[in-house]
Protein backbone atom coordinates (compact mmCIF):
# COMPACT_ATOMS: atom_id res chain seq x y z
CA UNK A 1 0.00 0.00 0.00
CA UNK A 2 1.33 3.46 -1.13
CA UNK A 3 1.55 6.58 1.49
CA UNK A 4 -1.68 8.11 -0.12
CA UNK A 5 -3.66 4.91 0.29
CA UNK A 6 -2.51 4.53 3.55
CA UNK A 7 -3.57 7.91 4.27
CA UNK A 8 -7.18 7.62 2.35
CA UNK A 9 -7.54 4.30 4.79
CA UNK A 10 -6.39 6.00 7.94
CA UNK A 11 -8.47 9.32 7.44
CA UNK A 12 -11.68 6.30 6.90
CA UNK A 13 -10.78 4.89 9.86
CA UNK A 14 -10.60 8.29 11.78
CA UNK A 15 -14.18 9.38 10.17
CA UNK A 16 -16.08 5.92 11.30
CA UNK A 17 -14.60 5.86 14.91
CA UNK A 18 -15.38 9.83 15.03
CA UNK A 19 -19.52 9.10 14.36
CA UNK A 20 -19.17 6.15 16.93
CA UNK A 21 -17.14 7.99 19.77
CA UNK A 22 -19.19 11.34 19.16
CA UNK A 23 -22.96 8.86 19.66
CA UNK A 24 -21.30 7.77 22.07
CA UNK A 25 -20.82 10.80 23.77
CA UNK A 26 -23.71 12.16 23.01
CA UNK A 27 -26.22 9.61 24.90
CA UNK A 28 -23.67 9.13 27.71
CA UNK A 29 -21.80 12.13 28.97
CA UNK A 30 -23.78 14.42 31.44
CA UNK A 31 -22.17 17.19 29.41
CA UNK A 32 -21.33 16.31 25.98
CA UNK A 33 -20.65 19.68 24.52
CA UNK A 34 -17.96 20.14 26.81
CA UNK A 35 -16.56 16.92 25.03
CA UNK A 36 -17.06 18.63 21.40
CA UNK A 37 -15.21 21.83 22.96
CA UNK A 38 -12.23 19.56 24.10
CA UNK A 39 -12.20 17.94 20.48
CA UNK A 40 -12.45 21.28 18.94
CA UNK A 41 -9.07 21.83 20.08
CA UNK A 42 -7.55 19.14 17.85
CA UNK A 43 -9.18 20.08 15.08
CA UNK A 44 -8.79 24.16 15.35
CA UNK A 45 -4.24 22.73 15.82
CA UNK A 46 -4.67 21.12 12.95
CA UNK A 47 -6.24 23.22 10.50
CA UNK A 48 -3.90 26.07 12.29
CA UNK A 49 -1.35 23.76 11.01
CA UNK A 50 -2.58 24.09 7.91
CA UNK A 51 -2.76 27.56 7.24
CA UNK A 52 0.37 28.02 8.66
CA UNK A 53 1.49 26.21 5.32
CA UNK A 54 -0.83 27.91 2.92
CA UNK A 55 0.51 31.62 2.48
CA UNK A 56 4.40 30.24 1.69
CA UNK A 57 3.34 27.22 -0.38
CA UNK A 58 1.15 29.89 -2.55
CA UNK A 59 3.48 32.51 -2.94
CA UNK A 60 6.66 30.90 -3.57
CA UNK A 61 4.89 28.01 -6.51
CA UNK A 62 3.19 30.56 -7.69
CA UNK A 63 5.99 33.21 -8.55
CA UNK A 64 8.13 30.35 -9.63
CA UNK A 65 5.10 29.34 -12.09
CA UNK A 66 4.77 32.27 -13.12
CA UNK A 67 8.47 33.00 -13.84
CA UNK A 68 9.02 30.01 -15.50
CA UNK A 69 6.46 30.83 -18.01
CA UNK A 70 8.54 33.91 -18.98
CA UNK A 71 7.28 36.56 -21.18
CA UNK A 72 3.50 38.66 -20.09
CA UNK A 73 1.76 37.30 -23.09
CA UNK A 74 2.08 33.91 -21.74
CA UNK A 75 0.98 34.47 -18.33
CA UNK A 76 -2.23 36.55 -19.79
CA UNK A 77 -3.10 33.86 -22.15
CA UNK A 78 -3.02 31.28 -19.91
CA UNK A 79 -4.77 33.88 -17.21
CA UNK A 80 -7.63 33.97 -19.43
CA UNK A 81 -8.43 30.91 -20.37
CA UNK A 82 -8.53 29.93 -16.69
CA UNK A 83 -10.90 32.68 -15.52
CA UNK A 84 -13.28 31.76 -18.25
CA UNK A 85 -13.54 28.39 -16.95
CA UNK A 86 -14.39 29.35 -14.26
CA UNK A 87 -17.01 31.56 -14.83
CA UNK A 88 -18.59 28.84 -16.97
CA UNK A 89 -18.16 26.44 -13.94
CA UNK A 90 -19.59 29.22 -11.69
CA UNK A 91 -22.34 29.82 -13.70
CA UNK A 92 -23.25 25.89 -14.15
CA UNK A 93 -23.15 25.29 -10.50
CA UNK A 94 -25.12 28.70 -9.57
CA UNK A 95 -27.99 27.36 -12.32
CA UNK A 96 -27.96 23.42 -11.04
CA UNK A 97 -28.48 24.63 -7.34
CA UNK A 98 -31.12 26.80 -8.77
CA UNK A 99 -33.03 24.06 -10.49
CA UNK A 100 -32.61 21.31 -8.01
CA UNK A 101 -34.21 23.66 -5.14
CA UNK A 102 -37.06 24.60 -7.27
CA UNK A 103 -37.78 20.83 -8.41
CA UNK A 104 -37.56 19.33 -4.77
CA UNK A 105 -38.80 22.45 -3.03
CA UNK A 106 -37.38 21.26 0.38
CA UNK A 107 -38.33 24.26 1.90
CA UNK A 108 -42.16 23.15 1.89
CA UNK A 109 -41.71 21.00 4.43
CA UNK A 110 -41.52 23.65 7.13
CA UNK A 111 -43.59 26.29 5.77
CA UNK A 112 -46.06 27.33 8.72
CA UNK A 113 -43.61 26.13 11.36
CA UNK A 114 -41.26 29.30 11.24
CA UNK A 115 -41.14 31.73 13.89
CA UNK A 116 -42.32 35.29 12.89
CA UNK A 117 -40.02 37.25 14.77
CA UNK A 118 -36.38 36.99 13.47
CA UNK A 119 -33.78 36.18 15.57
CA UNK A 120 -30.43 36.95 15.24
CA UNK A 121 -28.18 34.53 13.51
CA UNK A 122 -24.72 36.07 14.31
CA UNK A 123 -23.61 36.19 10.67
CA UNK A 124 -22.13 39.51 8.89
CA UNK A 125 -25.20 40.28 6.49
CA UNK A 126 -23.85 43.67 4.87
CA UNK A 127 -23.42 43.12 0.90
CA UNK A 128 -20.10 42.98 -0.39
CA UNK A 129 -19.74 46.46 -1.94
CA UNK A 130 -17.62 47.48 -4.57
CA UNK A 131 -14.93 49.29 -2.44
CA UNK A 132 -15.40 46.03 -0.15
CA UNK A 133 -14.37 43.78 -2.84
CA UNK A 134 -11.64 46.14 -4.14
CA UNK A 135 -9.94 46.30 -0.61
CA UNK A 136 -10.10 42.56 0.19
CA UNK A 137 -8.87 42.35 -3.78
CA UNK A 138 -5.31 44.06 -3.27
CA UNK A 139 -3.61 44.47 -0.17
CA UNK A 140 -2.43 47.49 1.43
CA UNK A 141 0.79 45.38 2.70
CA UNK A 142 1.59 41.78 1.41
CA UNK A 143 2.96 41.44 5.03
CA UNK A 144 -0.78 41.82 6.53
CA UNK A 145 -2.35 39.90 3.55
CA UNK A 146 0.11 36.54 4.49
CA UNK A 147 -0.82 37.00 8.51
CA UNK A 148 -4.03 36.94 7.32
CA UNK A 149 -4.04 33.88 4.97
CA UNK A 150 -5.83 35.84 2.40
CA UNK A 151 -5.26 33.93 -0.43
CA UNK A 152 -6.60 36.31 -3.28
CA UNK A 153 -4.06 39.09 -2.22
CA UNK A 154 -1.39 37.09 -2.05
CA UNK A 155 -2.23 35.77 -5.22
CA UNK A 156 -2.36 39.53 -6.89
CA UNK A 157 1.02 40.22 -5.09
CA UNK A 158 2.23 36.80 -6.59
CA UNK A 159 1.26 38.18 -10.24
CA UNK A 160 2.82 41.22 -10.03
CA UNK A 161 5.92 40.14 -8.56
CA UNK A 162 6.53 36.94 -10.51
CA UNK A 163 5.77 38.89 -13.96
CA UNK A 164 8.31 41.55 -12.68
CA UNK A 165 11.49 38.54 -12.13
CA UNK A 166 10.37 37.36 -15.39
CA UNK A 167 10.45 40.29 -16.87
CA UNK A 168 14.60 41.34 -15.27
CA UNK A 169 15.35 37.73 -16.39
CA UNK A 170 18.77 36.20 -15.33
CA UNK A 171 19.24 38.60 -12.23
CA UNK A 172 16.52 37.24 -10.51
CA UNK A 173 17.33 33.66 -11.27
CA UNK A 174 18.69 33.22 -7.91
CA UNK A 175 16.18 34.58 -6.65
CA UNK A 176 13.48 32.28 -8.44
CA UNK A 177 15.25 29.36 -7.32
CA UNK A 178 15.74 30.04 -3.62
CA UNK A 179 11.54 30.34 -3.94
CA UNK A 180 11.93 27.13 -5.84
CA UNK A 181 13.80 25.67 -2.59
CA UNK A 182 11.43 26.98 -0.18
CA UNK A 183 7.97 25.59 -2.03
CA UNK A 184 9.68 21.85 -1.72
CA UNK A 185 10.57 22.49 1.65
CA UNK A 186 7.08 23.57 1.97
CA UNK A 187 5.69 20.71 0.61
CA UNK A 188 7.66 18.68 3.14
CA UNK A 189 6.31 19.82 6.19
CA UNK A 190 2.90 19.24 4.55
CA UNK A 191 3.59 15.54 4.48
CA UNK A 192 4.97 15.97 8.44
CA UNK A 193 1.13 17.66 8.94
CA UNK A 194 -0.60 15.52 7.28
CA UNK A 195 0.18 12.49 9.14
CA UNK A 196 -1.88 14.65 12.13
CA UNK A 197 -4.92 14.72 9.60
CA UNK A 198 -6.38 11.14 10.68
CA UNK A 199 -6.91 12.65 14.03
CA UNK A 200 -8.22 15.73 13.19
CA UNK A 201 -10.84 14.25 11.35
CA UNK A 202 -11.57 11.82 14.25
CA UNK A 203 -12.11 14.85 16.56
CA UNK A 204 -13.98 17.12 13.80
CA UNK A 205 -16.42 14.13 13.62
CA UNK A 206 -16.76 13.21 16.75
CA UNK A 207 -17.47 16.95 18.44
CA UNK A 208 -20.15 17.72 15.83
CA UNK A 209 -21.95 14.10 16.34
CA UNK A 210 -21.20 14.64 20.29
CA UNK A 211 -23.03 18.31 20.36
CA UNK A 212 -25.64 18.02 18.24
CA UNK A 213 -26.30 14.46 17.78
CA UNK A 214 -27.30 11.89 15.27
CA UNK A 215 -30.63 13.62 15.24
CA UNK A 216 -28.82 16.63 13.58
CA UNK A 217 -28.91 14.19 10.76
CA UNK A 218 -32.21 12.49 10.42
CA UNK A 219 -34.35 15.89 11.29
CA UNK A 220 -32.45 17.72 7.95
CA UNK A 221 -32.55 14.38 6.00
CA UNK A 222 -34.25 15.02 3.04
CA UNK A 223 -32.66 18.27 2.77
CA UNK A 224 -29.63 17.20 2.91
CA UNK A 225 -30.06 13.49 0.72
CA UNK A 226 -31.33 16.52 -1.80
CA UNK A 227 -28.28 18.42 -1.31
CA UNK A 228 -25.82 15.29 -1.67
CA UNK A 229 -27.92 14.15 -4.68
CA UNK A 230 -26.85 17.47 -5.98
CA UNK A 231 -23.50 17.48 -5.01
CA UNK A 232 -23.07 14.07 -7.29
CA UNK A 233 -24.92 15.63 -10.11
CA UNK A 234 -22.32 18.17 -10.39
CA UNK A 235 -19.65 15.90 -9.88
CA UNK A 236 -21.31 13.42 -12.76
CA UNK A 237 -21.18 16.60 -14.97
CA UNK A 238 -17.46 18.45 -13.94
CA UNK A 239 -15.99 14.92 -14.56
CA UNK A 240 -18.07 14.33 -18.31
CA UNK A 241 -17.10 17.96 -19.09
CA UNK A 242 -13.09 17.20 -17.95
CA UNK A 243 -13.75 13.51 -19.94
CA UNK A 244 -14.38 15.77 -23.03
CA UNK A 245 -10.72 17.27 -22.76
CA UNK A 246 -8.60 14.65 -20.96
CA UNK A 247 -10.68 11.52 -22.41
CA UNK A 248 -9.72 8.50 -20.08
CA UNK A 249 -7.42 10.18 -18.19
CA UNK A 250 -10.13 12.04 -16.27
CA UNK A 251 -10.13 8.88 -14.30
CA UNK A 252 -6.91 8.85 -13.57
CA UNK A 253 -6.80 12.73 -12.55
CA UNK A 254 -10.14 11.74 -10.17
CA UNK A 255 -7.93 8.68 -8.74
CA UNK A 256 -5.60 11.00 -7.82
CA UNK A 257 -8.27 13.47 -6.35
CA UNK A 258 -9.54 10.64 -3.99
CA UNK A 259 -7.50 11.47 -1.11
CA UNK A 260 -7.55 15.42 -1.36
CA UNK A 261 -11.32 15.59 -2.16
CA UNK A 262 -11.39 13.36 1.29
CA UNK A 263 -9.38 15.21 3.37
CA UNK A 264 -11.20 18.25 2.45
CA UNK A 265 -14.39 16.06 3.22
CA UNK A 266 -13.56 15.25 6.07
CA UNK A 267 -12.31 18.10 7.62
CA UNK A 268 -15.14 20.48 6.02
CA UNK A 269 -12.42 22.64 4.87
CA UNK A 270 -10.86 23.05 1.04
CA UNK A 271 -7.72 25.04 2.21
CA UNK A 272 -6.85 21.17 4.11
CA UNK A 273 -6.40 19.91 1.01
CA UNK A 274 -4.58 22.48 -1.27
CA UNK A 275 -0.92 20.91 -0.72
CA UNK A 276 -2.30 17.53 -1.79
CA UNK A 277 -3.89 18.51 -4.43
CA UNK A 278 -1.25 20.48 -6.14
CA UNK A 279 0.90 17.30 -4.95
CA UNK A 280 -1.97 15.31 -6.74
CA UNK A 281 -2.05 17.46 -10.06
CA UNK A 282 1.76 17.38 -10.26
CA UNK A 283 2.18 13.25 -10.13
CA UNK A 284 -1.00 13.07 -12.78
CA UNK A 285 1.15 14.94 -14.97
CA UNK A 286 0.74 18.74 -14.86
CA UNK A 287 3.44 20.63 -14.90
CA UNK A 288 4.41 22.72 -12.05
CA UNK A 289 4.21 26.54 -13.47
CA UNK A 290 0.68 25.64 -14.48
CA UNK A 291 -0.29 23.65 -11.47
CA UNK A 292 1.19 26.65 -9.32
CA UNK A 293 -0.60 29.33 -11.50
CA UNK A 294 -4.06 27.62 -11.54
CA UNK A 295 -5.02 26.09 -8.41
CA UNK A 296 -4.44 29.39 -5.86
CA UNK A 297 -6.67 31.05 -8.41
CA UNK A 298 -9.04 28.52 -8.38
CA UNK A 299 -9.23 28.45 -4.18
CA UNK A 300 -10.18 32.21 -4.88
CA UNK A 301 -12.69 32.45 -7.84
CA UNK A 302 -13.74 28.81 -8.81
CA UNK A 303 -15.81 26.87 -5.86
CA UNK A 304 -18.08 25.02 -7.27
CA UNK A 305 -19.62 23.41 -4.38
CA UNK A 306 -20.02 26.64 -2.50
CA UNK A 307 -21.86 28.22 -5.05
CA UNK A 308 -24.15 25.57 -5.94
CA UNK A 309 -24.90 25.30 -1.98
CA UNK A 310 -25.57 29.29 -2.32
CA UNK A 311 -28.49 28.98 -4.96
CA UNK A 312 -29.91 25.84 -2.99
CA UNK A 313 -29.64 27.17 0.66
CA UNK A 314 -31.38 30.63 -0.43
CA UNK A 315 -34.48 29.50 -2.46
CA UNK A 316 -34.82 26.81 0.39
CA UNK A 317 -35.29 29.71 2.97
CA UNK A 318 -37.66 31.79 0.84
CA UNK A 319 -39.91 28.18 0.51
CA UNK A 320 -39.68 27.76 3.96
CA UNK A 321 -41.11 31.29 4.55
CA UNK A 322 -43.83 31.47 2.04
CA UNK A 323 -42.09 33.49 -0.36
CA UNK A 324 -42.13 32.78 -3.61
CA UNK A 325 -39.34 34.22 -5.69
CA UNK A 326 -40.20 34.97 -9.67
CA UNK A 327 -38.18 33.54 -12.28
CA UNK A 328 -36.88 37.20 -12.39
CA UNK A 329 -35.87 37.69 -9.25
CA UNK A 330 -33.99 34.27 -9.08
CA UNK A 331 -31.88 35.03 -12.36
CA UNK A 332 -31.01 38.79 -10.47
CA UNK A 333 -30.00 36.57 -7.44
CA UNK A 334 -27.44 34.14 -9.40
CA UNK A 335 -26.20 37.45 -10.35
CA UNK A 336 -25.51 38.68 -7.28
CA UNK A 337 -24.34 35.35 -6.25
CA UNK A 338 -22.07 35.27 -9.01
CA UNK A 339 -20.08 38.56 -7.97
CA UNK A 340 -20.23 38.47 -4.49
CA UNK A 341 -18.82 34.97 -4.26
CA UNK A 342 -15.79 36.06 -5.59
CA UNK A 343 -13.07 37.34 -3.20
CA UNK A 344 -14.80 35.69 -0.34
CA UNK A 345 -11.75 33.03 0.19
CA UNK A 346 -10.09 32.62 3.86
CA UNK A 347 -13.30 34.31 5.27
CA UNK A 348 -14.75 31.47 8.06
CA UNK A 349 -18.04 30.17 6.97
CA UNK A 350 -18.11 31.89 3.11
CA UNK A 351 -20.90 30.13 2.48
CA UNK A 352 -23.19 31.47 4.99
CA UNK A 353 -21.90 34.82 5.22
CA UNK A 354 -22.61 35.08 1.33
CA UNK A 355 -26.06 33.80 1.75
CA UNK A 356 -26.27 36.23 4.69
CA UNK A 357 -25.47 39.09 2.38
CA UNK A 358 -28.11 37.94 -0.08
CA UNK A 359 -31.24 37.27 1.84
CA UNK A 360 -31.45 41.06 2.89
CA UNK A 361 -31.47 42.28 -0.56
CA UNK A 362 -34.68 40.37 -1.35
CA UNK A 363 -36.23 40.69 1.53
CA UNK A 364 -35.94 37.16 2.99
CA UNK A 365 -35.58 36.99 6.90
CA UNK A 366 -32.12 36.59 8.10
CA UNK A 367 -33.27 34.11 10.78
CA UNK A 368 -33.98 31.66 8.28
CA UNK A 369 -30.25 31.43 8.20
CA UNK A 370 -30.65 29.21 11.76
CA UNK A 371 -32.57 26.44 9.91
CA UNK A 372 -28.77 25.53 8.29
CA UNK A 373 -25.99 26.45 11.08
CA UNK A 374 -26.90 22.90 12.76
CA UNK A 375 -26.20 20.86 9.53
CA UNK A 376 -23.93 23.50 8.40
CA UNK A 377 -20.90 21.36 8.73
CA UNK A 378 -22.34 18.29 7.10
CA UNK A 379 -23.05 20.52 4.59
CA UNK A 380 -19.62 22.21 4.45
CA UNK A 381 -17.61 18.67 3.97
CA UNK A 382 -19.43 18.12 0.79
CA UNK A 383 -19.01 21.17 -0.32
CA UNK A 384 -15.62 21.44 0.24
CA UNK A 385 -14.94 18.39 -1.44
CA UNK A 386 -16.25 19.29 -4.94
CA UNK A 387 -13.86 22.54 -4.53
CA UNK A 388 -11.30 20.44 -4.88
CA UNK A 389 -12.66 18.08 -7.23
CA UNK A 390 -14.10 21.57 -9.48
CA UNK A 391 -10.73 22.96 -9.10
CA UNK A 392 -8.32 19.98 -10.13
CA UNK A 393 -10.38 19.40 -13.20
CA UNK A 394 -10.11 22.68 -13.99
CA UNK A 395 -6.13 22.81 -13.94
CA UNK A 396 -5.74 19.89 -15.80
CA UNK A 397 -8.20 21.30 -18.30
CA UNK A 398 -6.28 24.32 -18.44
CA UNK A 399 -2.74 22.77 -18.57
CA UNK A 400 -4.17 20.58 -21.90
CA UNK A 401 -4.85 23.39 -23.84
CA UNK A 402 -1.33 24.84 -23.23
CA UNK A 403 0.26 21.52 -23.96
CA UNK A 404 1.65 21.26 -20.48
CA UNK A 405 0.99 17.55 -19.77
CA UNK A 406 3.21 14.86 -19.06
CA UNK A 407 2.77 11.55 -18.66
CA UNK A 408 1.83 10.55 -15.16
CA UNK A 409 4.72 10.50 -12.41
CA UNK A 410 5.27 7.46 -10.53
CA UNK A 411 4.77 7.53 -6.87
Amino acid sequence: MNKQSRLTTYILIGLVLGIITGYFANTNLEHPAGFADTMALITTLFLRLIKMIIAPLVFSTLVCGIAKMGDASAVGRVGVKTLGWFFLASLMSLSLGLVLVNLFRPGDALLGHMAATAAKADLATSSLTLKDFVTHLVPSSIVDGMAKNEILQIVIFSLFFGSAAAAIGQKANALIEALDGVAHVMLKVTGYVMKFAPFAVFAAVAGTIAKSGLGVLSTYGVFMAEFYFGIALLWALLIFIGFLFLKGRVFALMKEMRSPALLAFSTASSEAAYPKTLEGLERFGVRNRIASFVLPIGYSFNLDGSMMYCTFATVFIAQAYGIEMSLGQQMTMMMVLMLTSKGMAGVPRASLVVIAATLGQFNIPEAGMLLLLGIDHFLDMARSATNVIGNGIATAVVAKWEGEMDPPKTA
